[in-house]
C-alpha cells in the first residue's frame, strides 16, 4: 500500500511537474527545430544568391558575345580590322580567354590569339543560352573550368560563327570566397553531374579528377523535382568533410546545382547550446518546484504522519500517546479529536482493567471457596466423628484415608495455582505411553465404576516411547480422564487409546458425554476458562502448558450431546530407559 506522502508527491508531479516537463520538452524541440530551420533557410539563401550570381555572370558574358557578333555582322570591316576588334575585346573582357571568327565551314577568319586559333565550331549537343550555343564545361590546362560559346552570324554575306572560350576563373574565386561560419563551403555541380567548383581546398582535386556527383543526395533530390524554384536540404556524410548539413539551390538558366555544406557540429552549435541552456533552466525550475512542493507538502503531510504514528501507537496499546496540534484547520481539529479519544480510551481501559481484576478475584475467590470448602468440610466432619469414635480402630483407618484424600485434593489445587504462575521444570526421560496409560487407567477404574461409567483402554501393539516426565504426563492424562468421567452420564463410556502416526505417538481420551459448544472450543485452554458451573478452570490451562513443556501438542474436538475427544501428540524416540538398556 502506498503511503499518503508518496501519493501526494505523485499528485503534485501529475498536477505541476508533468505539465512543466511536457512544456519544457515541447519548447526544447520547438526551439531546436526553429533554430535549425532558420540555419537551413539562411544557408539556402546563400546558395540561391550564389546560383543567381553565377547565372548573372554567364548571362553577361553571353550578352557581350552577342553584342560583339552584332558589331561584326553589320560593319563590313576588313579581316585585319576584325582581328583587331577581337583582340581588343579579349583584352577588355578577361572572361573570354579566346575569341575567333569562323566561316560556315570552320575556317578561321580572325582571332584574338597571336598564333593559331584553338577553338572551332561547337557540337550541336551543347546548351543554348539566350541564342548562344554553349558546350559542356571542361577543365583547361590550368585546371580551371572552361566552355566554348558560339553565335551564328547569319546576316553576313558568307555567314559564319563567332566563337569564344569562356573562362570561369571569376566564378571559382566567388565560390572560394563564400564562407558560412568557419567551415561552411559552396560547390557547383553542372546539369550532367560534373563537379565544376568547390570552395574547400581539400576537395579541389575532385574537380581536377572530373568527379561526377550524379548520385549525390542533394543533386538527386534537385533532379527529381520540377520547376525553376527547386531546393533541397539533408544531413549526410561527405567523404572528405565528414558529417555535414547541406542545402542545394537550382540555377534554371544553366541547369546547375549550387550546394552549400557546413559541418553539422558547427551548423547546429547554436541550437545545441540553446537546447542545453533550456534543459538547464527547466531542470533548475523543476528542482525549485520540487523543493517548494516538498517543503510545502511536508507541512501539509506532517500532521497526517503524526496522526498515523499516534494511531499505530494507540493500536499497540500505548494509550498515553498524544498528537501535538499546531494548527487550527481541519487537521488540527482532527488532532484534538484524536487526543480526546485517546484520553477517553485510557479511562475506559483503566475502568475495564479494574472490573476485570474484580471479576477475576471474584472468580478465584468463588473457585477457591468451592474447591476448598468440600475437602475442608469433609475433614471437619470426619474430625468431629473422630472425637466421638477415637477408640474405633476401623474408623481411624477411614479417617486417615479421608484426610489423605482431601489433603491431596487441596495440594492439587495449590499445585495448579503454582504451575499457572511459574511452571515447574520437568525432567524428560523415555516413557512408554502404553504402560503409563495402562497403570493410570487401572488406578481410576474404581472411580469410573462408582459413577456407572465404562473406562476402556485401546493401546497400540508394542511399546510407544517418547521423551517425557512421568509425573507431568500422569497429571495431564489424569486431569483429562477425570474431566471425561465428570462430563459422561451413567452407562456412558470413556476410552483411552494410543496410536502411532509416522514419527509421532498419538494419545486420545474420548468420552460420550454432553460435549462442548462450538463457541467455547477456542478458549477452552485459556486460564480460568471452564465449562463447569464451579471451579477455577485451571486444569486444561495447566495441562496445555505441561504438554508444550514436554514438546507435544494438545487439541480437542467435540460435538454437543455426542462427546468430546482430547488428542495429545508427542514425537517418538528411539531412546529407552536405563533399566532396559542394562538388560
Amino acid at each position: 500500500m502506498k503511503r499518503i506522502s508518496t501519493r501526494f508527491a505523485l499528485m503534485m508531479a501529475a498536477a505541476a511537474v508533468l505539465p512543466l516537463l511536457a512544456f519544457g520538452a515541447l519548447s526544447i524541440f520547438s526551439v531546436r527545430d526553429g533554430a535549425e530551420q532558420a540555419i537551413v533557410n539562411g544557408n539556402l539563401n546563400v546558395a540561391r544568391r550564389t546560383a543567381a550570381q553565377i547565372e548573372s555572370d554567364i548571362a553577361n558574358s553571353v550578352k557581350i558575345l552577342k553584342a560583339l557578333a552584332a558589331d561584326l555582322q553589320h560593319t563590313g570591316l576588313d579581316q585585319w580590322q576584325q582581328d583587331r576588334i577581337l583582340k581588343n575585346f579579349a583584352l577588355e573582357f578577361p572572361d573570354f580567354g579566346e575569341l575567333t571568327l569562323l566561316d560556315e565551314v570552320g575556317t578561321t577568319i580572325a582571332t584574338s590569339r597571336l598564333g593559331r586559333a584553338t577553338i572551332g565550331i561547337p557540337d550541336s549537343d551543347g546548351v543554348e543560352i539566350g541564342g548562344v550555343l554553349m558546350t559542356r564545361f571542361s577543365v583547361d590546362d590550368d585546371l580551371l573550368p572552361t566552355a566554348v560559346a558560339a553565335v551564328h552570324l547569319s546576316d553576313t554575306t558568307n555567314g559564319g560563327w563567332l566563337v569564344g572560350r569562356l573562362s570561369l576563373e571569376e566564378m571559382w574565386r566567388m565560390v572560394d570566397s563564400i564562407r558560412v561560419g568557419d567551415g561552411g563551403r559552396a560547390l557547383v555541380v553542372t546539369a550532367d553531374g560534373q563537379l565544376l567548383a568547390h570552395g574547400d581546398p581539400a576537395s579541389k582535386s575532385r574537380v581536377a579528377r572530373r568527379d561526377t556527383m550524379e548520385r549525390h543526395q542533394l543533386v538527386a533530390d534537385i533532379n527529381a523535382q520540377q520547376g525553376d524554384d527547386r531546393s533541397a536540404n539533408a544531413q549526410y556524410v561527405d567523404e572528405v568533410r565528414g558529417e555535414v548539413a547541406g542545402v542545394a539551390a537550382y540555377a534554371p538558366l544553366l541547369g546547375w546545382t549550387v550546394i552549400v555544406e557546413q559541418p553539422v557540429e558547427e551548423a547546429f552549435a547554436i541550437p545545441t547550446e540553446l537546447q542545453g541552456q533550456l534543459q538547464i533552466f527547466i531542470a533548475v525550475a523543476l528542482m525549485a518546484m520540487l523543493g517548494v512542493g516538498y517543503f510545502w507538502g511536508r507541512s501539509f503531510i506532517n500532521p497526517i504522519l503524526r496522526l498515523t504514528r499516534s494511531t499505530g501507537a494507540l493500536a499497540a496499546g500505548r494509550l498515553d500517546e498524544r498528537v501535538t496540534v499546531t494548527s487550527s484547520d481541519e487537521l488540527g481539529q482532527l488532532g484534538n479529536a484524536f487526543n480526546e479519544m485517546a484520553g477517553r480510551l485510557e479511562e475506559l481501559q483503566e475502568d475495564i482493567k479494574k472490573k476485570e481484576r474484580q471479576a477475576m478475584f471474584g472468580r478465584i475467590s468463588l473457585g477457591l471457596v468451592h474447591d476448598l470448602s468440600v475437602p475442608m468440610q469433609n475433614i471437619g466432619n470426619t474430625s468431629k466423628l473422630m472425637m466421638k469414635m477415637w477408640d474405633d480402630l476401623e474408623y481411624r483407618e477411614v479417617f486417615k484415608r479421608t484426610v489423605e484424600r482431601e489433603l491431596a485434593q487441596i495440594r492439587r489445587l495449590l499445585d495448579d495455582l503454582r504451575n499457572l504462575a511459574k511452571p515447574v521444570p520437568l525432567e524428560k526421560v523415555p516413557l512408554d505411553a502404553n504402560r503409563a496409560l495402562a497403570d493410570l487407567a487401572e488406578s481410576m477404574k474404581t472411580t469410573a465404576e462408582t459413577g456407572g461409567i465404562e473406562l476402556d483402554t485401546e493401546l497400540v501393539f508394542g511399546p510407544a516411547y517418547f521423551e517425557g516426565d512421568l509425573f507431568a504426563f500422569n497429571r495431564v492424562c489424569r486431569n483429562l480422564i477425570i474431566n471425561a468421567l465428570q462430563a459422561t452420564p451413567p452407562r456412558g463410556r470413556v476410552a483411552v487409546r494410543t496410536l502411532r502416526q509416522t514419527d509421532n505417538v498419538i494419545i486420545e481420551v474420548a468420552d460420550t458425554g454432553c460435549g462442548i459448544p462450538p463457541e467455547r472450543l477456542g478458549s477452552i485452554f485459556d486460564d480460568f476458562a471452564t465449562t463447569k458451573r464451579r471451579g477455577l478452570g485451571l486444569g486444561l490451562a495447566v495441562s496445555k502448558r505441561m504438554v508444550e513443556q514436554l514438546g507435544g501438542t494438545i487439541a480437542v474436538s467435540s460435538q454437543v450431546n455426542v462427546g468430546t475427544t482430547f488428542t495429545l501428540t508427542f514425537p517418538l524416540t528411539k531412546a529407552r530407559p536405563t533399566q532396559l538398556q542394562a538388560v
